[in-house]
This record gives structure tokens, C-alpha cells and sequence, in this order.
């Protein structure tokens, strides 16, 4: 087949290359430039250049040629200003499950002719057919698995991709980088948002919110404990990061209008049930919304899910009760629903009133 492949200048994607070169596959590498010359200025040194030398490198050893296609509009449009926005409203938006259905596999999308049958990625996932509708499977690697970043992909991007990692785990990838002696074979795996790689989300937040200080309250007895220099950088069920004495402390709750933190010591007291939220924003894989008991949910990127049941409330909202607490139902955030080891989707998670 004609495969675009989408590199970034990490192992898996360079590996997952190297397999389809390998496998007789007619192999194009596509280099996605998202930076914007505005964090450019505040982060220092071009973030992806390394990354981009790591990829001609592989590219050239392999001998398949490569395209950098410029997409920060796109991604200033449909992943940034919507980030900014849920922030500045209190929310803990989620930009990695984003990109993935309207950057990666989207845009992209947009941006190569239809002689490319398949796009392929270095994910951790499985992709495949029943009944003639494409389905989206854990990989055998729990703590890699990244159909949760993928649950809001739709049939027609899910029927057009690749995954060749998807019945790896991260060790035989690995193995395969130094075997293969790619140039990157030791290069570490990259942490954080797609778009920020090594940097961190509060630099990108204070860069384009900026701070103001606030009152850190607790929540049982109304007390000021301190101050804060913005609710934005906070998350539900935090707990590094307050510099309070006599804790631990967690963050319970924000008020955005008034930027105030909410802050308790008895986090995980019975009284605070935190098994319960409402989804909406819904996309469901194989179009059918699930129902009842019997699914597992993620609330965020991990090897951990918890058996749930989901109860309809209108069209696109629904209950979501989980078996057991949760430390940090953040709304803003995607739970990905899951019958075994098949997601079904996500929704976007919002708090219940306490």
C-alpha cells in the first residue's frame, strides 16, 4: 500500500516506520510542524528542531522520503484558542485528545491526496474491522495503551489508519530501535502535551493568561490559608503545588468567577462521595451510545479503569457512576468508555454539585 506516516522523531513512530518500510509498503514520512512563533519566544530555543533532525536522520537511513507540512493555523484554530477558553473558564481541558482527531487525523487529512490509502502512527492501539465498521482495541501494553488519546476519533479517520505498535509493548519497541540501529534508538520518550513536548502546560498558560493572585479557602471551615497566583493552574484532586503547611492539602473545588481555590485536608473523608459525574460532548465509536453496567471507564491517560455504569439523561448527557472514589473528576477532562478490551468513545466529563 501507499502509507503516509506520521514521524516525530521518538522511537515508536520511527519504529512503526521501519515496519512498514520493511514490509514492501510504498512509505512517504510526514513531519507535522505545529509550534507557533509565539511560544517560540517564550520557551527559548526551537523546540522542534532536534526532533526534525531526529527524523531526516531515520528518514535518510531508511531511505524513504520526507514532507514537514506547516499546520500552526490549523492548530492555533482548533486546538489552542479552545485550550485557552476552557482554562479561563475553569476547566481542565485535555488538548493531546484533541489534536488526535482534528490535527493528526484531520488536518493532516486535509493536507494529502487520496492516493495515500492508509496514515500511519506510532500509537499504542489496535485498530479493526467487525461487521464492516472500524473498531478501536486496547494494546497488549497497559500502561502505554493510548486509545484513551484516541476515543474521540471517527469511523472514517479510524478505517483509514495504521497502527503497526499496536501488538507491541514498549520493551519489544525498544528492543527493535537498537536491533533496527536507528539513530534514535536512545532517545527518551517525550512527556507531556502535544504541543508543549518538554516544556510545561503552566508556562504555556502563564504565557497567554498570565497570573492573579486569589484566596486559597478551605472548603469546611471558610478559613483563607493563603494565596494563589491564578484557579487556572490548579485541577481537581491536585495536591503537589499549594506550599501549605499542615497538610496534605488537595484541591476540592474552583470558583472561577471570584478565583478562588478550594482547598480541604480531608479529601478522602466518607462524607465526599466522588463517584459520580455527567459526560457530554459524546463520541461513540460504532455510532451506538453504550448503556447500563458492564463497561469500564478511564478518566484519564493510564493502565487504570474502573467498572462503571452509565445512565442516559438526555440525547448527549449522561450519568456515569463509578464502583468505587475517583481522586480527581476534573471537568473539561475526556472519560473513554470501555467494554473490555474495546472503547467505545468519550464524553467530556463535568462535576456534579457537591
Amino acid at each position: 500500500m501507499k502509507i503516509a506516516v506520521l514521524v516525530s522523531g521518538g522511537v515508536d513512530s520511527s519504529v512503526a516506520l521501519k515496519l512498514l518500510k520493511d514490509q514492501g509498503h510504498d512509505v512517504t514520512a510526514f513531519y507535522l510542524k505545529i509550534w507557533l512563533q509565539d511560544e517560540l519566544s517564550f520557551l527559548g530555543d526551537c523546540p522542534w528542531q532536534e526532533d526534525l533532525e531526529f527524523v531526516q536522520k531515520v528518514c535518510d537511513q531508511l531511505d524513504v522520503p520526507l514532507e514537514v507540512i506547516p499546520l500552526q493555523k490549523e492548530y492555533w484554530d482548533r486546538i489552542v484558542n479552545h485550550t485557552i477558553a476552557q482554562v479561563k473558564a475553569g476547566f481542565t481541558p485535555n488538548p493531546d485528545v484533541l489534536c488526535n482527531r482534528h490535527i493528526k487525523f484531520g488536518a493532516f487529512f486535509d493536507k494529502i491526496d487520496d492516493s495515500f490509502e492508509k496514515v500511519a502512527t506510532g500509537h499504542y492501539a489496535q485498530v479493526g474491522t467487525v461487521d464492516g465498521q472500524a473498531v478501536l482495541c486496547m494494546a497488549p501494553d497497559p500502561i502505554k495503551d493510548q486509545t484513551y488519546f484516541l476515543s474521540q476519533m471517527t469511523q472514517d479517520q479510524l478505517k483509514r489508519v495504521l497502527f503497526p505498535l499496536g501488538d507491541l509493548d514498549k520493551a519489544q519497541v525498544r528492543e527493535l530501535a537498537q536491533e533496527f540501529d536507528l539513530p534514535n534508538k536512545l532517545r527518551k520518550d517525550s512527556q507531556g502535551i502535544c504541543f508543549l513536548g518538554k516544556f510545561k502546560f503552566a508556562d504555556f498558560i502563564k504565557h497567554h493568561i498570565g497570573e492573579q493572585e486569589g484566596d486559597l479557602i478551605e472548603v469546611e471551615s471558610g478559613e483563607k490559608w493563603g494565596i494563589h497566583k491564578g484557579f487556572w493552574f490548579y485541577t481537581i484532586g491536585q495536591r503537589q503545588g499549594l506550599g501549605l503547611a499542615g497538610g496534605p492539602w488537595y484541591v476540592v473545588n474552583k470558583d472561577a468567577q471570584k478565583n478562588i481555590v478550594y482547598i480541604s485536608r480531608n479529601y478522602y473523608s466518607s462524607d465526599k462521595k466522588r463517584n459520580q459525574f455527567i459526560i457530554h460532548s459524546c463520541n461513540w465509536i460504532n455510532g451506538e451510545r453504550p448503556e447500563g453496567a458492564g463497561l469500564r471507564v478511564k478518566l484519564r491517560h493510564g493502565p487504570l479503569s474502573m467498572p462503571c455504569a452509565i445512565d442516559w439523561l438526555s440525547e448527549d448527557k449522561a450519568r456515569v457512576t463509578l464502583e468505587q472514589d475517583d481522586q480527581g473528576i476534573a471537568s473539561g477532562q475526556y472519560a473513554a468508555l470501555y467494554r473490555d478490551d474495546l472503547c467505545l468513545g468519550s464524553g467530556v466529563m463535568e462535576r456534579e454539585s457537591e
